[in-house]
């Protein structure tokens, strides 16, 4: 009786994914889980730029493996990383890739609208990536949460954890800086090219009004003058990819119960 009554509760329970990708997935797969057991989506986003000593995609790195580990804990699945996006001032640099803005707002627009279509409820992009591609991801998840009434949010992660960054390096980091090669140093440390770092490769954002270069002087961009050189700190780099992994978690699964709590869209 006791092995029949196991065996009729693991009948109970509800299917648990084979992965938590949807590139691992087949159709009647996704078909039984989307969307009446999982209505949640993390879209990863990213470019190709430069970044100091750390690979090219690490604007795709952090959000996929970001994804990655939250997946499961928010009973979400995610999709593929979006690897090219609106790069500025670090264009130029050898392997650097941009996106037309018109182009990029049209294919992130209908990368969320095929993705609303098949069901999911909540679409959260992790984003990479900073400067005008912050905005325009804000602007295409308002047009296409309203109009579709689906519950979209755009996290911008280095943003997000600037609290971390300080709390754990002891100071502010950069694009490149302290903060975002230890993210990647973290998840894979065949992508930190060490021996070929100095602090001679970082140049200090500039304050508001004072200059502006194109292309910037250096691929390592420090948001404060004389904080978030590149120390390479094997243990604060774990430290800092568990605590960015858990805020990030954290958040999400607060905004989705506040809009269930809401009833938001739920119609």
């Amino acid at each position: 009786m006791k092995l029949l009554w196991f065996v009729l509760a693991a009948l109970a329970l509800p299917a648990q994914p084979i992965s938590r990708s949807l590139n691992d997935i087949n159709w009647m797969q996704f078909q039984e889980l989307i969307p009446s057991k999982i209505e949640t989506i993390l879209i990863p986003v990213g470019t190709m730029e430069a970044h100091g000593v750390i690979n090219n995609g690490a604007d795709n790195t952090a959000p996929e493996a970001i994804v990655k580990a939250i997946a499961e804990p928010l009973n979400a699945v995610y999709a593929p990383v979006l690897p090219y996006g609106v790069t500025g001032a670090l264009a130029p640099y050898a392997g650097g890739f941009s996106i037309k803005e018109s182009h990029y707002r049209a294919f992130l627009t209908d990368v969320l609208e095929g993705w609303a279509g098949h069901g999911f409820k909540n679409l959260i992009i992790v984003n990479g990536h900073g400067g005008p591609q912050t905005a325009i991801l804000e602007s295409i998840a308002t047009d296409v949460g309203s109009r579709l009434r689906v519950r979209v949010m755009v996290i911008n992660w280095w943003s997000l954890a600037s609290d971390l960054t300080k709390e754990i390096f002891g100071e502010d980091g950069g694009h490149a800086g302290w903060n975002e090669t230890a993210y990647v140093q973290a998840v894979d440390p065949k992508l930190v090219d060490a021996k070929r770092y100095s602090d001679d490769l970082a140049t200090a954002r500039p304050a508001p009004s004072t200059w502006f270069a194109y292309p910037f002087p250096s691929s390592i961009i420090l948001y404060q003058p004389k904080q978030g050189y590149v120390r390479f700190d094997t243990d604060k780099a774990e430290r800092y990819r568990k605590a960015v992994n858990e805020r990030i978690r954290s958040l999400i699964a607060d905004t989705v119960a506040k809009w269930d709590k809401a009833k938001i869209f739920r119609d």
